[in-house]
């Protein structure tokens, strides 16, 4: 369970250009479950995302994840939180060229020092799970928009996390693809990980696979919808 209490995020802090983001969010994310947060662009949602997933800190209030404050935490220790608790899909699958595919599903857990036999067999496991061990090999920018979302999918599953984030995934996905992307959700749900997604896709956040939609609106939170 992430827990939030009063959280607030400014950029650019005491500047004339300073920006608001969050403003005294308080929320408590459950585990096990698909959470949604929606919003227009400028709401706070995406910020929101970064906060919980360690990759940046809030300007007041903590987070807490499963009762231990990681909002605190020194940069190194938040660093091995988010390698070893999170994984991230983002919103231009950010592949990198030049890598094969089966080499791009490997790099977060370089970090880790695996076995690197053992870790390249996990990483094409997991391509094959996706149907793409064939293109294993192969560079990332000859790949499809959801051969690409499948390859960004198991990377972020590399270092088997409890948690998935997932920013705006479908924001260029037509609807196969978006259907596409909803299945694997399913699975990695029955699978037990817990999921949050930023969106303001109705496609995503009317899904029947999704157990909590919040709605976001100038930095705060709207409602919490509960299904």
């Amino acid at each position: 369970m992430i827990e939030l209490n009063e959280v607030t995020k400014i950029y650019n802090e005491g500047q004339p250009n300073e920006v608001v983001a969050l403003r005294d969010v308080s929320l408590t994310i459950p585990e096990g479950r698909v959470t949604v947060f929606k919003g227009p662009s400028g709401s706070g949602k995406t910020t929101l995302l970064t906060l919980v997933g360690c990759l940046a800190r809030p300007t007041s209030g903590r987070i807490r994840l499963d009762g231990r404050i990681i909002s605190a935490l020194p940069e190194h220790f938040m660093a091995a939180v988010r390698r070893e608790t999170f994984g991230f899909v983002f919103q231009r699958f950010n592949l990198i060229r030049g890598l094969s595919v089966i080499e791009n599903v490997m790099i977060p857990a370089y970090p880790l020092g695996p076995d690197y036999r053992g870790l390249r067999a996990r990483a094409g496991a997991l391509l094959e799970r996706f149907q793409l061990a064939h293109k294993a090999r192969m560079k990332t920018e000859v790949l499809s928009g959801g051969e690409s979302q499948r390859v960004a999918i198991a990377r972020a599953l590399i270092n088997d996390p409890q948690w998935i984030i997932a920013d705006e995934p479908t924001a260029n996905l037509d609807s196969r693809l978006a259907g596409q992307f909803l299945d694997e959700v399913r699975q990695l749900k029955q699978a037990g990980k817990s999921i949050i997604i930023t969106s303001h896709d109705e496609r995503i956040f009317n899904a029947d696979v999704v157990d909590v939609v919040v709605d976001m609106e100038d930095g705060r939170i709207a409602t919490v919808e509960e299904r």
